[in-house]
């Protein structure tokens, strides 16, 4: 049976135009699930946290009892209204919040500025035994920064590399990756940000900005494609997670997809052990103006 990392994962030759976001591959069809496939993912949220739960802790106990470096990263990309906070939601609602590091990057301050795009980064990764998610990465250097001409085409260009030798480093430094940029339609986007506009307990989410960058849809597609061929490495491969679909299904597939490529399965011999798994994709959220690193 193919994997779900198998199932998402993109290669060098990748397409986005290709893959359908409203797909869900790896989900069970309703022979499985039934006509209420909302109500039967609900059913299959609470195992699914609680099997969450047990690997975050056996994750922060190998960092406590026996030094163990290993920790993981889930990085988020996506379009504007792509689903990165309700992802987060529902992959970290189930664990200690004493053993998550979750982090939102916006535009760089001018601190950040004085320093090289990755700076930031490192300061913000998570310690030993965590587990960490960023809401918006290191990728915005390669996908806000290119579309909107803060830096040179050559800047841009070369932080392929750079990246690809930080998340190098990374994974030689006990932690697993999983990377994953959450796709939306283009007419998704539009439903969803016309629902904040009309839906009162959603009116803070809006941002006239975000419409701005949906004028540019087609050369923020451009952008993933390229940052997802460029930088899908096999120690560090991307993903692309159909987002789309919506409600509770999508939530649990989701959460089933980094339970699948990202979590470190642990056991117990005389010690703790956890094995290591890398795992790929993106996420970018915001479109206000950024003023880019040189």
């Amino acid at each position: 049976m193919t994997s779900v990392r198998a199932l998402l994962r993109v290669g060098p030759a990748v397409d986005l135009s290709g893959i359908d976001p409203r797909s869900t591959p790896g989900l069970p069809g309703r022979k499985v699930t039934g006509d209420d496939v909302k109500g039967w993912a609900r059913e299959q949220l609470t195992p699914l946290g609680a099997e969450l739960a047990r690997h975050q802790e056996m994750l922060y106990a190998a960092a406590k009892a026996s030094g163990d470096k290993r920790r993981l990263l889930l990085v988020l990309q996506a379009m504007d209204c792509g689903g990165k906070d309700g992802t987060i939601k529902k992959v970290a609602g189930a664990m200690n919040p004493l053993g998550l590091h979750i982090v939102a990057f916006g535009p760089p301050t001018e601190e950040e500025r004085r320093h090289d795009f990755l700076w930031r980064i490192r300061r913000a990764l998570p310690a030993a035994g965590r587990v960490g998610a960023f809401n918006r990465s290191h990728y915005e250097d390669v996908l806000v920064a290119r579309v909107d001409s803060l830096v040179t085409e050559r800047t841009w260009k070369s932080r392929y590399w750079q990246i690809n030798g930080f998340e190098q480093e990374l994974v030689n430094n006990g932690y697993a990756l999983v990377k994953v940029m959450l796709q939306i339609s283009y007419e998704e986007q539009r439903a969803r940000l016309l629902e904040r506009l009309t839906d009162p307990t959603k009116h803070w989410k809006y941002n006239p900005a975000d419409v701005d960058a949906r004028a540019r849809w087609a050369d923020y597609q451009a952008a993933y494609q390229d940052a997802l061929s460029r930088c899908g490495t096999d120690h560090a491969p991307g993903t692309s997670c159909r987002a789309t679909a919506s409600g509770t299904a999508t939530g649990r597939w989701r959460t089933s997809c980094w339970r699948h490529f990202g979590t470190c399965t642990c056991r117990t011999r005389s010690r703790i052990l956890i094995s290591r798994r890398s795992a790929g994709g993106w996420r970018r959220t915001a479109s206000r103006r950024w003023s880019g690193h040189e």
